[in-house]
């Protein structure tokens, strides 16, 4: 029995949105204490290099100078999250350009970078390897000849400059290729880019004693005080970590790294110290950004459509070290196939080491460059056999009943549904367009990341309630969202909740805002505990109204008689002599059961927990003379099980298409020589308000048993992934022919309209 207040499927208000649009909000960079010092770091400044000696003595000795660090001042310790290759400070090799080699504490910010200035170091320059398949030559220089020393997660497989290998193999691919009429193949490409938060990387440390607070912009407290702690060889119990409001991250912001470096100044002065990155500091050093990408694809098809076989190939841009990499090699090879029902696959995956900035999980890690690739190279095979992209994604959606790459059975055919509803919802095939303009559709499937969270909940004196979490948020909205569960299984309104959350002293473990997770994982513990204090709220009311617990519901903050209203008990009058807590830990949900027989190298992604599908249409506008393209609308329809707060939710979807757009025709990063030319939002281009299209979203429901609460679905990191792929195909049905590089900005645009044999990228054959 659950509250009789429904407010699931209901649109509320995020609760903390008043203060942070009327800026009372304070963020980790707002914070000051008496006798604050300043931190900044001193970065290699080129990308391969073996340091000769480090002379920190002119920098300690200038005014307001209260440390200068490197490695030889702190333990070495090797860290990483699936492989342990790097260390704090650069260790007699330096692997890109921002790789950090001292760090300076003073009393002012610029104290701070004078003595940072004055750090001298003496370098040997390497090679630079900055081209994937150049580092997997058998030729290329190491870039980490210890390789073989590292330790690394079990089943990670690896070789020289390849930190994850990885394979898919279902059916017999040869066979399958024997069986189709057609054959094509392809190459697609895409650069490097940014989360780009508002906010920029902050942390502050103080010490007390033995134990350190660190306040941080972390995505991820508890992995970073594990990070910490390891690092610092000190225990976990003496690390805290704590995050303020957070101003975005998009996944930048995952992982560990920066909050140990201050927590040393802040040891090493026994003073408080603060660190606040630039903007350039963002872009070239904050090691967590979107893979560059190389995507070679190979399917075979039958003249009616029917997909036999596909060979795939992917190539990740690691950049200097493995992080937590191996989250997109693995989601990347799941989304080569696409939610089609593919007999026959041979995919293999490379995360190579190269001399750029480290990348990682930045949101939805690995989809949207490969469902890009994928999708414009499913328009290409409908236009090889004449169907219509729409039929020919028909005739190979899988439905309920069919199996994946990995032997996992789809439980739903929702993947139709949603490419009907787009089309219904964008007029589809577009009568009305313009010149130069058209649709482009994508559509795609994504996961729910099934992990362990924790939550308590109380019932204060006054009624209302207090959700104690170690759940993290970044923007998704789950402190209303968790919020909502509570009510609904107490009889409550949403508004009555506060959240304590984002403290690893104050909350159990959770792994962070990271996979779309909280509200799927938190929300079942939250709901858990809620019924735990539902329990001790009726057995309490039962005995003051001398009624059985089965006759009574939770309502309007009361606990009262069924069919008899006035007989009821608020529940402050309960609160007011009890302890109402309960706990809850939230089991998650199994994956489905998949078998990866002749695969190798999978670590946990290797099927698609409560999987949702979505199908994204675009319309998009092309200026032949100049090159540039606008998306003037963009219909994006999702299966996220149970949509439990639909103005959340649509906030989200509108929020992903917008942030997509920019993906898909602006943003990337220019390097030459390991140098990133762009860093700043000068070079580097996002989308603004202007640019933004109309985004018409739609929601199909699908609940599932093995879900999230009340059968809800991943939210967070799907409305990114299709918008880029439908943006490619309808720039190619606009215009004929088809940009294989992204971003697809002006330059490439204009070079495919003007030069096609040159420079759309890599060339396709048919057979």
């Amino acid at each position: 029995m659950t509250g009789t207040t429904t407010v699931i499927g209901q649109r509320f208000l995020r609760r903390d949105g008043l203060e942070k649009v009327t800026g009372e909000a304070r963020y980790t960079a707002d914070l000051a204490f008496t006798g604050l010092l300043h931190a900044k770091f001193v970065y290699a400044g080129r990308p391969h290099a073996r340091i000769v000696a480090i002379d920190t003595t002119a920098a300690a000795r200038m005014p307001g100078v209260h440390a200068v660090l490197t490695q030889a001042d702190v333990p070495m310790v090797r860290y990483g999250m699936f492989v342990k290759d790097r260390t704090l400070f650069a260790h007699d090799v330096v692997r890109f350009e921002a790789e950090v080699v001292a760090a300076v504490a003073a009393d002012t910010p610029e104290h701070a970078a004078a003595a940072a200035a004055m750090v001298e170091v003496e370098y040997e320059d390497l090679p630079a390897v900055l081209d994937v398949e150049d580092a997997l030559a058998a030729s290329a220089p190491q870039l980490h000849p210890d390789w073989p020393g590292y330790s690394t997660q079990d089943g990670v497989e690896r070789g020289p400059n390849d930190c994850g290998h990885m394979t898919s193999v279902k059916g017999d691919v040869d066979a399958g290729f024997a069986e189709a009429d057609l054959q094509l193949t392809e190459t697609y490409s895409s650069d490097m880019s940014h989360a780009v938060p508002i906010e920029p990387h902050a942390v502050v440390a103080r010490w007390q004693g033995e134990k350190v607070t660190i306040w941080s912009t972390s995505q991820v407290p508890f992995p970073a005080r594990a990070g910490v702690a390891e690092t610092l060889q000190i225990p976990q119990s003496n690390v805290r970590i704590v995050v303020p409001h957070l101003g975005g991250g998009f996944g930048g912001k995952c992982d560990f790294h920066f909050e140990a470096h201050v927590a040393l100044l802040a040891r090493a002065t026994r003073r408080p110290v603060r660190l606040v990155f630039t903007r350039r500091e963002e872009f070239v050093a904050t090691d967590k950004v979107r893979h560059a990408v190389r995507i070679e694809l190979s399917t075979g098809v039958r003249r009616d459509g029917t997909i036999t076989a596909r060979r795939a190939r992917m190539l990740l841009d690691s950049g200097a070290y493995c992080g937590d990499a191996l989250f997109a090699t693995e989601i990347g090879l799941m989304m080569v196939a696409g939610p089609y029902r593919i007999a026959n696959l041979h995919a293999e995956v490379h995360t190579v080491y190269t001399n750029r900035t480290p990348a990682g999980s930045v949101r939805a890690p690995g989809g949207p460059q490969t469902c890009w690739a994928v999708e414009q190279h499913t328009d290409e095979l409908a236009r090889l056999v004449g169907l219509d992209p729409l039929e020919f994604r028909r005739r190979n959606l899988v439905r309920a009943g069919d199996t994946g790459q990995t032997g996992q059975r789809f439980v739903s055919s929702s993947a139709e549904q949603c490419l009907d509803r787009a089309a219904e919802l964008a007029g589809w095939p577009g009568t009305e367009l313009g010149p130069d303009e058209a649709l482009g559709v994508a559509v795609g499937w994504w996961f729910s990341l099934a992990v362990t969270s924790g939550a308590y909940l109380k019932i204060n004196p006054d009624g209302t309630g207090t959700i104690i979490t170690g759940a993290q948020e970044n923007g998704s909205g789950s402190v209303m969202g968790l919020a909502m569960l509570a009510a609904e299984e107490l009889g409550m309104h949403p508004d009555s909740f506060s959240v304590l959350y984002q403290d690893t002293d104050a909350g159990p473990f959770d792994i962070g805002s990271a996979g779309s997770q909280t509200t799927f994982n938190n929300g079942r513990a939250v709901m858990e505990a809620a019924r735990d204090v539902r329990g001790k709220l009726l057995e309490l009311a039962a005995d003051r109204l001398e009624i059985h617990q089965s006759d009574l519901e939770l309502v309007d903050g009361s606990v009262r008689v069924k069919g008899a209203p006035t007989r009821s008990i608020p529940l402050a009058d309960l609160a007011a002599g009890a302890q109402l807590i309960g706990s809850g830990s939230g089991t998650p949900p199994p994956l489905p059961d998949h078998d990866l027989a002749g695969c190798g190298g999978r670590l946990g992604y290797s099927a698609f927990g409560s999987p949702s599908f979505f199908c994204h249409i675009a319309r998009v506008r092309v200026d032949r003379d100049t090159g540039v393209v606008s998306v003037p609308e963009v219909v994006a329809v999702h299966e996220f099980g149970r949509v439990l707060n639909p103005l959340g939710a649509q906030g989200q979807v509108e929020g992903g298409v917008i942030q997509s757009v920019g993906m898909a025709l602006l943003e990337g990063s220019q390097y030459e020589g390991g140098h990133q030319l762009n860093p700043g939002l000068l070079g580097y281009k996002l989308v603004t308000a202007p640019d933004a299209p109309k985004v018409t979203v739609g929601f199909l429901d699908d609940p599932v048993d093995q879900g999230g609460p009340h059968g809800a679905k991943a939210v967070g990191e799907p409305p990114v992934v299709g918008t880029p792929a439908a943006i490619g195909n309808a720039i190619a049905a606009a215009v004929g022919t088809r940009v294989r590089v992204l971003p697809m900005n002006a330059e490439r645009v204009w070079a495919a309209l003007h030069r096609p044999t040159a420079t759309t990228g890599p060339q396709d054959g048919e057979s």
